[in-house]
């Protein structure tokens, strides 16, 4: 397999740092970095991008998941492994990942249950971490990113 080309946020200079610098800010957004974690892996796995599920499983390691949840998180809603925190934000991931699935794209019980869980600012952190890993997750399916490859 090869990349049809190079990560075009890496192609324009400006890029990759613009995008760096908001996954830091969302950071500090108050939500768990594990809770955070699931969340890339999930909204990954839906939109098919090898190279995120692998980076992101990486990264989840590195921050402490267990290997019992990595493997579960596809699985959530049947599985033990998770805080109600943690399945708010996954659920959350999952509508806003899929927004064309149904004619409400997320859902109020699905966006009450979150506001349950996170304040606005915890909200805002876990939204822009669905919404950078999807642009992270199209960037890299469009141009046929290798997983383990990097940057």
């Amino acid at each position: 397999m090869q990349a049809r080309m190079n990560n075009p946020a890496t192609v324009i200079p400006d890029a990759m740092p613009a995008i760096l610098n908001l996954l830091k800010a969302t950071r500090k957004g108050g939500v768990p970095e594990s809770t955070l974690e699931l969340v890339h892996l999930r909204a990954s796995q839906i939109n098919g991008c090898s190279s995120c599920v692998d980076s992101g499983v990486r990264s989840a390691r590195k921050s402490g998941e267990s290997d019992e949840r990595l493997f579960a998180v596809a699985a959530w809603r049947e599985s033990p492994y998770f805080t109600d925190a943690e399945r708010a934000a996954l659920a959350l991931t999952e509508a806003a990942t899929r927004l064309a699935d149904r004619p409400d794209a997320v859902p109020d019980e699905i966006w009450d249950d979150a506001a349950d869980h996170y304040d606005e600012q915890q909200l805002a952190a876990v939204i822009l971490m669905i919404a950078t890993t999807n642009l992270f997750n199209r960037l890299n399916a469009t141009t046929r990113q290798l997983a383990g490859a990097g940057w």
